[in-house]
């Protein structure tokens, strides 16, 4: 079994239930776990067939950010459902989407929502 993370994706995007979030956007980071039962063509062979492609899982993740939700649950829910379909070697995301900065009258630097979803969960 072989973990890959994809740690602090920084995206500018749309999402929230406020309509100034819709209108104005904000700051927002994303760290992908993936786990993958079986890395062995990657490991011993230098195989990239073996393992996903980083640069593939970004650009699945930028283009759901791009989606505006009212939910950072809901944008996390299709990140990791369009993860586990793409790619068949996976079979587990965890998926921790921040909002930094949100508005809830409060300093806070971030509020995340963590979602793990397993293959057969899709």
């Amino acid at each position: 079994m072989i973990e890959i993370v994809l740690h602090q994706l920084q995206f500018y995007a749309f999402h929230g239930c406020l309509p100034q979030e819709r209108v104005v956007g904000g700051d927002y980071t994303v760290d992908v776990r993936l786990i993958l039962p079986d890395a062995t063509t990657a490991i011993e062979e230098d195989d990239l067939n073996g393992t996903v492609n980083y640069a593939s899982v970004y650009e699945i993740v930028r283009e759901e950010m791009e989606q505006p939700s009212n939910l950072l649950e809901h944008v996390c829910g299709r990140i990791n459902r369009r993860l586990l379909t793409t790619f068949p070697l996976i079979s587990v995301v965890t998926l921790t989407l921040t909002k930094v900065n949100p508005p809830i009258g409060a300093a806070c630097l971030g509020a995340s929502v963590t979602l793990t979803t397993k293959r057969e969960d899709v």
